[in-house]
């Protein structure tokens, strides 16, 4: 189970730099008035764009649950980039929390699947009906600018697409744009090894 536990804060969301994208009138009295739907749809092409390539914009933190190591010395994480990770607790059956030394694990960065290893031997054991908390922070930095470009320029199309289309009620929806999916292609996870690491 993964929970994010923090959210992206609106001062990260380039809503000034959205209007221009689109081309919006300024210099009146009443430039802020559709601020709120702005941002709104650019959480959502945020949230559409993490989905599809698994990978975090704005950095936050985020807790991942497991009842089992995939491998005890080698647990894949599900996002990327993880930029550190801030604890590991396990859990008994009981709900008891313990937390790890951090000498028992390191991080392994990667763009595409970034890793918690073992420290020694293997990563702390499991409790029967136990389970292991990872918390972590995830992203490619705390503020818009800190982006790559071309993800970034997806975004702002994701959302403009959004804002184009927010009166459709899904009959004939739009896909996601091409020029959408060519712009994140190169940050899309792909498995090989029918999943198994090379």
């Amino acid at each position: 189970m993964l929970v994010e536990e923090t959210t992206v804060p609106p001062s990260a969301l380039p809503v000034a730099t959205f209007k221009d994208h689109m081309r919006m009138g300024s210099g009146f009295s009443d430039d802020d008035i559709q601020d709120g739907v702005l941002e709104g749809f650019l959480r959502a092409a945020l949230a559409a764009i993490e989905a599809r390539t698994g990978k975090i914009t704005i950095e936050r933190t985020f807790s991942l649950s497991l009842t089992a190591w995939r491998d005890v010395t080698s647990q894949p994480l599900p996002l990327a980039p993880v930029r550190a990770i801030a604890g590991v607790t396990i859990l008994d059956r009981n709900g008891v929390e313990t937390l790890v030394d951090p000498i028992a694990y390191y991080l392994v960065q990667d763009t595409q699947r970034p890793h918690l290893r073992a420290g020694q031997a293997t990563l702390p054991p499991i409790p029967e009906a136990g389970a292991v908390r990872i918390h972590m922070s995830a992203g490619f930095g705390p503020d818009w600018t800190d982006l790559p470009a071309d993800m970034a320029h997806a975004i702002l199309m994701l959302a403009a697409h959004f804002y184009e289309f927010r009166h459709d009620t899904g009959a004939g929806a739009k896909p996601m744009p091409f020029g959408v999916l060519a712009l994140i292609e190169r940050f899309r996870n792909v498995r090989l090894f029918h999943g198994v690491r090379p």
